[in-house]
């Protein structure tokens, strides 16, 4: 307990937050159905409860509290909403659902799970793309000093663009030309996650000091030699602390790329829940994109650990 209690104590709190906030918020729509059900409210008038403060009328109706947290559309839903959501839309439409895993063979495209494989696909694919174009552009700026006056100012231009705004324009482009699906999704996805790999294998690259250098002239390596055995050995702890924050750009711009094609996905499922008011929905996916988002990072670290130990480093 001492060392957990610090983040149950957090947890706890955030929690109690999140439902005293989703009372004020959801206060005049409770009241509402209340008035259809012919229960008195304050104010009577639902012109008067718009013009009035929301603090105000959680005081006026104090009996409509829990009716805050029960709303079928609520503006924020509390946390036992969302996670009535995630068990609907993750086992139970899986398992009850017509279009379901038990009843067709195949993830429903009403669950979340099916959105949560299309999300991920999409991350993986655009991971390896940014990583690879990342790691071999970081290798060419080191060797070339053209190459990174050249190449270096375009890849930080690059990030200043809007990936809301580019993300459609890509799209498009690539549709025209017949590639549609997973890829164009893909690319916006290594787009956003190539430059933390560039910048850090940069880093990485030059880690090691002009006397180890010095060293390997001293026994005739080659280039190729200096590159494999000493620069990308000295350079993996930074290679892995860049892949972190890649992956996590990676599911960022995948599910961003998903908003215009509306292929399925996270994004998608965001976007729908938002057409229709649906947010317990939107928050059931932005927490199911958090949690895949921390599994993804907690790989790389796994990864980080495992290279490390066979390298004879400290994990």
């Amino acid at each position: 307990m001492s060392r957990y209690g610090p983040l149950l104590l957090l947890v706890a709190a955030l929690f109690a937050l999140w439902y005293a906030a989703a009372v004020p918020m959801n206060i005049r729509e409770a009241l509402s159905a209340a008035e259809r059900n012919g229960v008195v409210v304050e104010p009577a008038t639902a012109i008067e409860r718009r013009d009035a403060n929301a603090l105000g009328l959680v005081a006026a109706n104090l009996a409509q509290i829990p009716a805050a947290w029960a709303q079928d559309r609520p503006r924020l839903p509390a946390p036992h909403q969302i996670v009535g959501e995630l068990w609907q839309s993750v086992v139970m439409e899986e398992i009850e659902g017509q279009r379901g895993l038990l009843k067709s063979g195949s993830l429903s495209n009403r669950g979340l799970l099916l959105h949560v494989w299309i999300t991920l696909s999409a991350t993986a694919l655009g991971f390896v793309i940014g990583t690879v174009a990342g790691v071999l552009l970081a290798v060419g700026i080191v060797h070339s000093r053209t190459m990174e006056r050249s190449v270096m100012p375009w890849a930080i231009v690059s990030q200043t663009v809007p990936i809301v705004a580019l993300a459609p324009m890509i799209v498009v482009v690539l549709y025209s030309v017949g590639l549609q699906g997973l890829l164009p999704k893909a690319i916006i996805s290594a787009y956003l996650s190539f430059f933390p790999v560039v910048v850090g294998m940069v880093k990485g690259l030059r880690a090691p000091d002009a006397m180890q250098t010095d060293l390997m002239r001293t026994w005739d390596a080659s280039g190729w030699q200096v590159l494999t055995r000493l620069r990308l050995p000295a350079s993996m702890p930074y290679l892995f602390a860049s892949l972190k924050i890649a992956v996590a750009a990676a599911l960022v711009g995948a599910i961003v790329g998903e908003l215009p094609v509306q292929g399925g996905g996270l994004g998608a499922r965001m976007l729908a829940g938002s057409y229709y008011g649906q947010t317990a929905q939107i928050w059931a996916a932005l927490l199911l994109a958090a949690a895949l988002a921390a599994g993804l990072v907690a790989a790389i670290g796994g990864a980080q650990r495992l290279a490390l130990r066979r390298m004879g480093g400290a994990a």
